[in-house]
């Protein structure tokens, strides 16, 4: 058997991300073997959304199908990856891209001692030439028609919209293409664009049926926590049904810590009432279900809203 010892050298660069400075960190790993032949595996490493996230770039692909988030019930059968992952205390989620791992933490974990586990894993799976997700499993693989509507998609990101929201000092770039879903990455005033973008994209690609940041594939660990769950059920069973005769729905898309996310579609979608009916309604009833949340922020993208049942003040 070949042992082999892991060594970490961690520098610190200064990236340049959306015109600010953002520290990352570019972990050296060297596998030591003891046949001397050595393998250097350069992984690294960005801040998430939150601080419960961090992103490891490997300098290997991981999954040319992802974005993938994988569950821990379903990583054994599903990514031999995930579940080399999810053997570490303290990993809540695992979201794997082409070219990174999204690695979610438990609030009883910090980043300090949890980053050199996953550096360890990260390795010995590359190391073990396993695949990232099992061949059976690889349900996200675009058949035909859909690597040409990607094609479509990236041509005109390059040729009518990339052009335009780089004026506006922004940028945008493909992510995935799922189902009808389309995941783009935005920069800088870009999101602010978001539904003129899509109104051009389904335009001319019918096929689209929502442009989403792409922060919507990534593992949202906190919708799985008692309060999460607690959340889900008191707007589907109290808040929805009493604003259902309005055409409206309340849906949870994240919660971190002392905040909670919430999405207006439907009728409160573009409502002038929606701000209203938010902080004067859903978030004291969620407020008094889970104390902890400090504030319930509405995501909604308001602008687009089609069939409000107020019209927008």
């Amino acid at each position: 058997m070949i042992n082999f010892a892991i060594v970490f050298s961690v520098f610190i660069i200064n990236l340049e991300l959306c015109g600010f400075g953002l520290y990352g960190i570019f972990t050296a790993v060297s596998l030591h073997i003891s046949d001397n032949r050595d393998k250097l595996m350069f992984i690294q490493t960005k801040p998430g959304e939150n601080a419960t996230e961090l992103e490891f770039f490997p300098a290997e692909r991981v999954y040319e199908n992802g974005p993938l988030a994988v569950t821990r019930e379903e990583a054994a059968e599903k990514s031999p990856l995930a579940a080399r992952l999810y053997e570490i205390d303290g990993v809540a989620a695992v979201s794997l891209t082409a070219d990174s791992i999204v690695i979610a933490k438990s609030d009883a974990r910090d980043w300090s001692s949890l980053r050199t586990e996953v550096f360890g894993a990260i390795v010995a799976h590359f190391k073990s030439g396993d695949p990232a997700v099992s061949e059976a499993a690889d349900e996200t693989a675009p058949g035909e028609f859909d690597a040409e509507i990607i094609d479509q998609i990236k041509d005109l990101l390059s040729t009518r919209i990339v052009p335009a929201v780089t004026q506006s000092g922004g940028d945008v770039s493909f992510h995935s293409y799922k189902s009808g879903k389309l995941f783009l990455k935005f920069q800088g005033p870009a999101f602010s664009m978001l539904t003129g973008i899509q109104n051009m994209l389904r335009h001319y690609i019918p096929e689209i049926t929502a442009v989403l940041d792409y922060r919507e594939s990534l593992p949202k660990p906190g919708l799985n926590t008692p309060e999460g769950i607690a959340i889900q059920k008191l707007l589907e069973e109290k808040v929805n049904p009493s604003i259902a005769a309005h055409g409206g729905r309340i849906t949870l898309v994240d919660l971190q810590k002392e905040r909670a996310y919430v999405r207006l579609d439907g009728g409160c979608q573009g409502c002038g009432m929606a701000d209203v009916t938010l902080k004067q309604g859903v978030a004291v009833e969620i407020q008094k279900l889970v104390p902890s949340i400090a504030e319930v922020l509405d995501v909604t993208d308001h602008a687009d809203g089609t069939n409000p049942y107020y019209q927008p003040s």
